[in-house]
């Protein structure tokens, strides 16, 4: 099927969700739940295919990790589900309302898109998040994954087709787009007037590559160059902790630090604790000369590395002079996704937050904190980075637009 004929049904899908109450979707999100967990034996049998598949072809082990599926990820993305139909409806929302002078009453209520193309990379738990969160928020999804991923994918949402139609909604409301070659992204790009938003999810080139490309509008989720800056009056314990859980909690995904900035007043008290962390933690340190210093395990960064999302056991770390220093680093070398920094001044917590140009500024915490579902928002369909419409996590109001509504009494004007 073409992926034109794909946006029509999704477009058909759409109508019916949008007049879906919310018992009638919270029921189709654990009616999915739950086919999850009955049907995990076969889910993980399609997963298995594509780690061999994946090992065969060399992936690396952080890309293997973001593929991987078991019970216990199965049962995790199904309690996502479930979180997520005991969050807030967002459609009907009444954003702002009032009663203008000549009598009109006026209110600005959220709407669904319609459909929503999601084009991602690797992990199979975005197909069931980019699922709910759509169909929660109204929305018909079609889902573009990664070839790497087809097996899991198509019994992911094979799954979830059965159960949403079983809830009395339409099955095309969660369609799969063919991953086998570049064609149905570019389909998907040019599908305007069919597709109301697209949202790509995945490393620098496939969210460029979409942005520039695409015709149908696009909501930018950046890649996480994230940084920790230690501050002169930072608390060196509550650095070392936070440096490494921003690190080493879980090598993969887009909320990691990748960069670590350490102000020279506290430089030769704190880097040679963090470095031997690093060293036991199995993370290699891309360093400049003054870190390379204290440890002869650094590796010389290069300016290339100051800009990597590694996404690997990896981090590039560098001595500043000062937090103005540290800002002008991160404006140079960030993404704009998350920063932290970690200090006992509230003047320098106060400058830091309103210097730094990112979706996500942590005071004293992890960089990890950064996700829809510690936000308390439920499963999340990205991280934007852009400043239109959505910035940070993407949660269920972020996937609705609005239209305002006007009554009024036989008014003229």
């Amino acid at each position: 099927m073409s992926v034109v004929e794909q946006a029509r049904r999704a477009r058909d899908a759409a109508e019916a969700l949008a007049t879906a109450t919310r018992t009638v979707k919270d029921a189709a999100l654990h009616a999915m739940a739950d086919a999850l967990v009955t049907r995990t034996p076969e889910i993980l049998t399609a997963n298995a295919a594509d780690l061999a598949a994946g090992r065969d072809a060399g992936l690396s082990a952080a890309v293997l990790d973001r593929l991987a599926l078991d019970e216990g990820r199965v049962a995790a993305i199904a309690d996502a589900l479930r979180q997520m139909a005991a969050l807030p409806d967002p459609v009907g929302e009444v954003v702002r309302g009032s009663t203008l002078p000549n009598g009109l009453e006026l209110r600005q209520v959220r709407v669904p898109f319609g459909v929503v193309g999601i084009v991602y990379e690797g992990r199979p738990n975005v197909t069931v998040d980019a699922a709910g969160i759509c169909l929660k928020s109204g929305n018909a999804a079609l889902l573009r994954g990664s070839s790497s991923a087809a097996h899991s994918n198509a019994a992911l949402v094979a799954v979830l087709r059965d159960a949403v139609s079983g809830a009395g909604l339409p099955a095309d409301a969660v369609q799969l787009l063919d991953s086998s070659t570049r064609d149905s992204v570019k389909e998907l790009m040019r599908a305007r007037g069919l597709v109301d938003v697209l949202i790509p999810r995945g490393g620098a080139s496939l969210i460029r590559a979409v942005v520039e490309e695409s015709t149908v509008p696009v909501i930018e989720t950046g890649v996480g160059n994230c940084h920790v800056y230690v501050d002169a009056a930072a608390d060196l314990g509550k650095a070392l902790a936070i440096t490494l859980n921003a690190k080493t909690q879980r090598l993969s995904t887009c909320n990691t630090a990748e960069s670590l900035l350490v102000h020279r007043d506290v430089a030769d008290a704190f880097l040679p604790a963090v470095l031997a962390a690093f060293a036991d933690a199995g993370v290699t340190v891309h360093g400049t000369p003054e870190v390379a210093a204290h440890s002869d395990a650094v590796v010389a960064a290069t300016e290339e590395d100051f800009g990597t999302e590694y996404l690997s056991a990896d981090i590039s770390v560098a001595v500043v002079d000062s937090l103005d220093a540290a800002v002008a680093h991160i404006r140079r070398y960030g993404t704009g996704h998350t920063e932290a920094i970690v200090t006992d001044s509230q003047r320098a917590a106060r400058e830091f937050v309103a210097r730094v140009d990112s979706a996500a500024v942590m005071v004293n915490a992890s960089t990890r904190f950064t996700d829809g579902g510690e936000f308390g928002f439920g499963a999340e369909i990205g991280i934007s980075t852009q400043k239109l419409h959505a910035r940070g996590p993407m949660g269920l109001p972020e996937l609705t637009s609005t239209k305002y509504v006007v009554t009024g009494d036989g008014h003229l004007r």
